[in-house]
């Protein structure tokens, strides 16, 4: 699970609701998870495994069988899930038909390129997501620095598409005294996590907050780099991937949370903890900036300033008015974020593009064509 399969699922749930037929062609296997989700027929092309990251598929290949099945399935709208390499074929195919489509960037694919030291293919890849992004009818991006990332690369037609959270799920109801004792015996403050336990996440970075007096980290999620992570982290405890209910008692339980990572698109993790009543601290780069309102309902630091991050934490823990107000106002700025209204903001996103190759109007039932990137766990 991350955060672009999870908005996936949502989205579907919400097409499911409104009776539209959907498609998904992902990668993976015959082997691969369900055949169906929320009613939608879900079809695996052959994909391989990154080698340092056997969780992530990319399916390389020609245009030919995408558009086969574009043709058998005859949608009225191709949604591109997170394009990339399975996209690029998509957006290619849906182009030779006539297709409309709608690609949703979520994921700084060139920035990660670099940060697992390819830095020599950096500016290829950013001339790859300008060029798939120009031929795709409309794209959605989930944040006002995304839209000025892609339209300082040449990409004109970009509009905002947010993410919604379940503030029932994610509520401070489901904070539990009994989960805090079991991860902070000493009742320790908490300081959380939570993600994919990658190099982009730079979870790392929470080194610095290991010595704070009475603090305890609390790591949640799972990756390639969670060995490596155990042992810079020693005192830090790692619950592992956590979904469901499981996690949404994790996140309430938090005193603040820590978004490390500084090529967040969005960072859906950051609005499950302000619904759940608690304060975060990111970097002022990307997603977090449109989400945290700083000194109100949590803190933006200035990218690698690890200095000004650590101040902020122990301004938090140490001022527990201060630290329920920023909860309080975070959760109040998120209620209305709903996934059904920004489920229904894509459906009128979809009419745009059926309606004119690029862009405006306003929607009807249809057939949707999805299809999802390379899935990693969250």
């Amino acid at each position: 699970m991350n955060g672009v399969t999870h908005s996936l699922l949502r989205v579907l749930d919400h097409l499911a609701d409104r009776g539209d037929e959907v498609l998904v062609i992902a990668p993976g296997t015959r082997r691969d998870g369900p055949k169906e989700v929320s009613g939608a027929k879900i079809v695996r092309v052959p994909s391989i495994a990154l080698p340092k990251y056997r969780r992530i598929r990319v399916a390389p290949g020609g245009v030919t069988r995408i558009r086969r099945l574009l043709e058998r399935f005859a949608p009225d709208v191709v949604h591109l899930a997170s394009p990339f390499v399975l996209g690029w074929r998509g957006v290619l195919a849906a182009q030779s038909l006539s297709l409309p489509t709608v690609a949703i960037y979520q994921t700084e694919v060139p920035a990660y390129a670099a940060r697992y030291g390819m830095h020599g293919i950096e500016a290829m890849l950013w001339t790859h997501v300008r060029n798939l992004h120009q031929h795709a009818s409309l794209t959605l991006a989930p944040s006002s620095y995304t839209i000025d990332q892609l339209r300082r690369l040449g990409v004109a037609e970009v509009d905002h598409w947010a993410r919604g959270v379940d503030s029932t799920r994610f509520d401070p109801g489901h904070r539990s005294a009994a989960w805090r004792r079991t991860v902070a015996p000493n009742g320790e403050r908490i300081i959380g996590f939570v993600g994919r336990l990658a190099a982009e996440k730079q979870v790392e970075d929470l080194a610095v907050l290991s010595d704070i007096p009475g603090a305890k980290l609390v790591i949640v999620g799972d990756g390639p780099w969670r060995s490596k992570l155990e042992r810079t982290l020693p005192g830090a405890h790692f619950a592992g991937f956590l979904g469901g209910d499981a996690l949404a008692q994790a996140v309430a339980s938090f005193d603040l949370m820590v978004a490390p990572g500084e090529l967040e698109t969005f960072c859906q993790t950051i609005q499950e903890a302000m619904a759940s009543q608690v304060p975060v601290i990111a970097p002022a780069r990307g997603g977090p900036l449109d989400l945290v309102d700083s000194s109100r309902t949590g803190w933006l630091y200035a990218p690698k300033d690890l200095t000004a991050m650590r101040e902020h934490v122990v301004d938090l823990l140490g001022d527990d008015a201060k630290r329920r107000a920023f909860g309080i106002a975070g959760r109040e700025q998120v209620l209305s974020r709903s996934w059904k209204s920004v489920c229904s903001q894509l459906v009128g996103h979809y009419s745009r593009a059926i309606e004119n190759p690029t862009p405006q109007v306003m929607g009807r039932s249809f057939n949707v064509l999805a299809w999802e990137g390379a899935a990693a766990p969250r």
